[in-house]
């Protein structure tokens, strides 16, 4: 960390912490930021004057104590900050990457609470369910931390035990985040094309889902049935006897950080094959079940002596539908074939476009994506180039990726970087070819049939389209008959008359005031009031040289028309 923690750091972690003394820490940290940003926006706040090197610099150090104040913050933000490093098409590229780096390793709590909890989830005290439990944690989170411990059956296992007092944190937080987000959402300038209530209870529910135990042994159990074909694949057991919404017991699976390079090696281990595998796994995730792992960061991913993949922590999953999946491929045909109205139809009906009276912008940004992006084979581009010129190009449009979206495009960044780091030569896109046109082959049939299915499904659109034109100019007569319609046109000659006449008033007016500063400067010279007529004199003056700019740009106009 570029800072140690402050004296307030962990203040929340407190048994009995007051509800108002944080509504204060966290309006002071809200309202700070909102001071930076106006700061960082005024010139005059740059010494020897802005520049867009400056600013970059001054966005980096604004994002690096954005996140040492998550950090003292407690759970809530952190889970709030790694939640906003997805959205990289709201937050600027520099506090993205610094929230990616949120880790939440915080102070352990201690084991007479740790005792308490499990006798109080599961009816029975430590000893009387484990033969042994080893009170030194071996990871502490800020949700939870993990004990080893022994089964008086003798299976080693793991027990998550969530904090203390972290329901109660959560419900004081999230109140005070809904104040913040309903702030947001009504300010002319932040509120503007940002559905921040929305964002927040999409917050709400990882959350709440994510701090539930019994919900994340239920998707670990889901994601083990899945993969259970795939001996390459494994994931703890879960044992529901010693298991509540406050503790989980997981069998121990012991392995290797998929990101610990030299530790691999020295196991001799195959790290491109391990590579491989990690994007394997993933697609068949997406393509295959539509029950995908939401947070694979190394931490979650390691690998046994035997080469095999092991997840652990299943508390943040995705889904995605069928229609989803359907959708995605409709974009898909759009890109490849660089219809960029195709593209912006399905985006607004998968609802990550908001539509607009207006949709020319977007429209020619999504063109000039699928311009610069097709020029590559599809196996030679990156996944984080494609996402991060994704959010670049819809940082202040109106797109609206949803959460799905998002840790789906992140997880696909960090497994290319992990695979990049095991085998410098690794392509996930190469690794996906085959996936995607399979995909696309159980989607239109065979591949000999695929041409004819897909020229087929042109003339259907064309039919379509022709048939429903004339229900479409009915329509647009509808609207313009509400008014909903408005037409707008210049006319440029005649904005040069009018522009002409208003300066030539303005003209007249300056004409008159210096005739009349003239005068009294004149009569009061002639009455020795010296010092007043010079300052008269000064006033005609200043008035005269606003005339004689003004009939100079009236010069200008007419040799420009």
């Amino acid at each position: 960390m570029e800072q140690g923690y402050t004296d307030k750091a962990y203040r929340w972690n407190r048994e009995n912490y007051s509800s108002k003394r944080r509504f204060v820490d966290i309006w002071s940290f809200v309202l700070t930021l909102l001071f930076k940003l106006w700061l960082y926006k005024k010139s005059w706040s740059y010494p020897s004057g802005v520049t867009e090197v400056k600013q970059t610099a001054r966005r980096k150090t604004q994002a690096v104590w954005i996140r040492n104040t998550l950090l003292d913050l407690g759970p809530t933000f952190i889970k709030v900050g790694q939640l906003f490093s997805t959205r990289a098409d709201i937050f600027p590229s520099e506090y993205v990457e610094e929230l990616a780096k949120l880790q939440d390793k915080v102070p352990a709590f201690s084991y007479e609470q740790v005792e308490a909890i499990v006798a109080q989830e599961l009816g029975k005290k430590i000893p009387e369910l484990f033969e042994s439990f080893e009170p030194i944690p071996l990871a502490a989170a800020s949700l939870g931390q993990v004990h080893k411990a022994v089964l008086h059956s003798g299976e080693a296992v793991v027990v998550k035990v969530q904090r203390p007092g972290l329901k109660k944190l959560f419900e004081i937080d999230l109140k005070i985040l809904r104040g913040i987000a309903r702030y947001f959402q009504n300010h002319p300038e932040w509120g503007r094309g940002r559905d921040w209530i929305g964002i927040y209870e999409e917050c709400c529910r990882i959350l709440w889902e994510e701090i539930d135990y019994l919900n994340e042994g239920r998707n670990a159990d889901t994601f083990r049935r899945n993969f259970r074909a795939f001996d390459w694949v494994k994931v703890p057991r879960i044992y529901w006897r010693y298991t509540s919404s406050r503790v989980l017991t997981l069998e121990y699976l012991p392995g290797i950080k998929i990101s610990q390079y030299e530790a691999l090696e020295a196991a001799g281990l195959d790290r491109k094959q391990i590579a491989r595998q990690g994007a394997q796994a993933y697609l068949l995730q997406l393509l295959n079940d539509g029950f995908f792992h939401a947070d694979p960061h190394p931490g979650n991913i390691a690998v046994d002596p035997e080469g095999a993949l092991i997840f652990y922590d299943f508390g943040m999953m995705g889904r995605i539908k069928s229609n989803i999946r359907e959708g995605l491929m409709e974009t898909l045909f759009g890109i490849a074939s660089k219809d960029g109205d195709r593209v912006v139809k399905s985006l607004i009906d998968l609802g990550a476009l908001a539509p607009a009276e207006d949709m020319g912008p977007v429209r020619r940004s999504v063109q000039y994506m699928l311009d610069h992006f097709m020029d590559k084979p599809f196996e030679n581009q990156s996944v984080a180039a494609i996402s991060d010129d994704l959010y670049e190009i819809a940082y202040n449009q109106p797109f609206r990726f949803p959460a799905t979206f998002t840790f789906v495009m992140r997880a696909f960044s960090t497994l290319e970087g992990v695979g990049k780091g095991l085998d410098p030569e690794f392509n996930f896109m190469e690794v996906a070819k085959p996936y995607a046109m399979q995909l696309m082959t159980n989607m239109n049939g065979s591949d000999t049939n695929s041409f004819f299915n897909e020229l087929g499904k042109q003339a259907v659109q064309v039919s379509s389209t022709a048939l429903g034109l004339p229900r479409r100019l009915e329509d647009t007569l509808e609207k313009l008959e509400r008014g909903d319609v408005r037409v707008r046109f210049r006319s440029i000659e005649t904005e040069r008359l009018l522009r002409r006449q208003s300066n030539i008033q303005l003209g007249t007016t300056y004409a008159l005031l210096v005739s009349a500063f003239t005068v009294s400067a004149t009569i009061l010279f002639v009455n020795h009031y010296l010092w007043l007529a010079i300052f008269i004199a000064l006033i005609a003056a200043v008035i005269s040289w606003l005339l004689i700019r003004l009939v100079m740009r009236l010069d200008r106009y007419d040799r420009m028309y």
